[in-house]
């Protein structure tokens, strides 16, 4: 077994465990008669538990090693998962759980996604950055389609649909903490956290004006397709409709992971990232669609408009990870992958941003101008990513830099 598989199912099963309650909050808000702002509530304390938890473990994974990060990470999704399928009936143990997944997904998604590109490359592998990056986002995002659609099937049609559906990823997490010993610790020289390298002044220039702008977006496009469009086109007042939102939010999922190839074609040149743009480009096209659902509350177009937002995720999420693993230092990588998550993560607002503007406008308007948004976003990072150092140089990927012995570039 290739020495980055465990890490890559690590990564399958902690974004299992943080999407699966998607399709399960149709099913609390019915039973526990849950008001919308209590569901939202729910949805989002998982931020609460992530943004810490990514800017820390980063630091410490990098200073002291990635199994210190990520097995307690694996651990502590288990117990979460655990947590929500004992609050069934108890709303605190589901606040618990959901809060107890976003420290799983922060302390995990920096470390482990730092890990995969560590065990692609050499001694290990020798695969690029391109490939390491489609390795990590493809297992994390097969974790964010099968959970709530495993979840939401089984809510809708299993016995015990408050306890059965988060079973399957109870077993998951215990055959991953059994694998994840076979993966070697890649982080042989340890420091003490926050001793790490900085990544130098034209690189963070680099980060700031290409990878900042997009971040956010790559999780603003399936927070608008599951989170959002569902609701406001009726998915949820339909027959069956708990499976329905499970689908919705594994198709986009899916069409992320099968666009990661295109992905790491437009990115195969060291000096620009084509992926971003391009990706920001089709997020656009896909809230110009869900603005035609919205307008016309079709329930089919909600299908197409998420292969289109999915794909945008796919190719904004590659982007992202390979010029983080171009940026990034030897020793700060999950570091710099950390921050990066955060950023993304910000994106999981844009659907309660937009239901506050409700009172200003329609949706139709409303993801309209969010589209126009969009491109602009893209005309920006376009721009940004042709600029040349102070030098006259292009700014050239961290890991084109010539490696003193201790393997960092300087």
């Amino acid at each position: 077994m290739a020495p980055w598989l465990p890490v890559a199912l690590l990564l399958t099963g902690v974004g299992w465990g943080s999407n699966q309650i998607t399709p399960m909050l149709l099913v609390y808000e019915r039973t526990l008669s849950l008001s919308t702002g209590t569901v939202e509530a729910m949805f989002g304390v998982y931020a609460l538990g992530l943004i810490p938890g990514l800017l820390v473990a980063g630091p410490v994974s990098d200073a002291r090693g990635r199994r210190v990060a990520v097995i307690p990470a694996a651990a502590l999704s288990l117990v979460a998962t655990v947590a929500l399928a004992g609050g069934g009936h108890t709303l605190w143990l589901l606040f618990l759980g959901r809060f107890l997944a976003g420290v799983s997904s922060g302390t995990a998604f920096g470390a482990a996604t730092a890990w995969v590109r560590e065990l692609s490359r050499p001694p290990f592998e020798d695969a690029g950055d391109h490939v390491a990056a489609r390795r990590a986002a493809v297992a994390m995002t097969l974790g964010f389609a099968l959970g709530p659609l495993v979840a939401g099937v089984l809510a809708q049609w299993a016995p015990l649909p408050l306890v059965v559906p988060y079973l399957p990823h109870l077993l998951l997490m215990v055959v991953v903490l059994v694998a994840i010993g076979r993966s070697p610790e890649t982080v042989t020289t340890r420091h003490r956290p926050g001793l790490a390298r900085r990544v130098p002044a034209f690189e963070r220039s680099r980060f700031r004006r290409v990878v900042a702008p997009m971040a956010p977006w790559v999780f603003a496009a399936p927070a608008v397709a599951f989170a959002l469009l569902p609701s406001v086109v009726g998915a949820a007042r339909a027959t069956d409709g708990t499976a329905v939102v499970a689908v919705i939010a594994a198709l986009c999922a899916l069409a992320a992971v099968a666009v990661t190839p295109l992905a790491r074609r437009l990115d195969a040149r060291a000096r620009r990232s084509r992926a971003a743009p391009i990706g920001l480009t089709v997020l656009a096209a896909g809230l110009g669609l869900g603005a035609a659902a919205a307008a016309t509350d079709r329930l089919w177009l909600l299908f197409p408009c998420t292969v289109v937002l999915g794909a945008s995720y796919g190719l904004c999420l590659v982007a992202g990870l390979v010029q983080v693993q171009r940026l990034a230092p030897a020793d700060g990588l999950a570091r710099l992958t950390a921050v990066f998550y955060v950023l993304t993560y910000v994106g999981f607002a844009v659907p309660y941003v937009l239901a506050l503007g409700t009172h200003l406008a329609g949706y139709p308007t409303l993801l309209a101008i969010t589209a126009g948004l969009a491109l602009l976003t893209a005309g920006a990072v376009h721009v940004a990513d042709g600029r040349r150092t102070p030098e006259g140089h292009a700014a050239v990927p961290a890991a084109a830099l010539p490696a003193t012995g201790d393997g960092v570039a300087r």
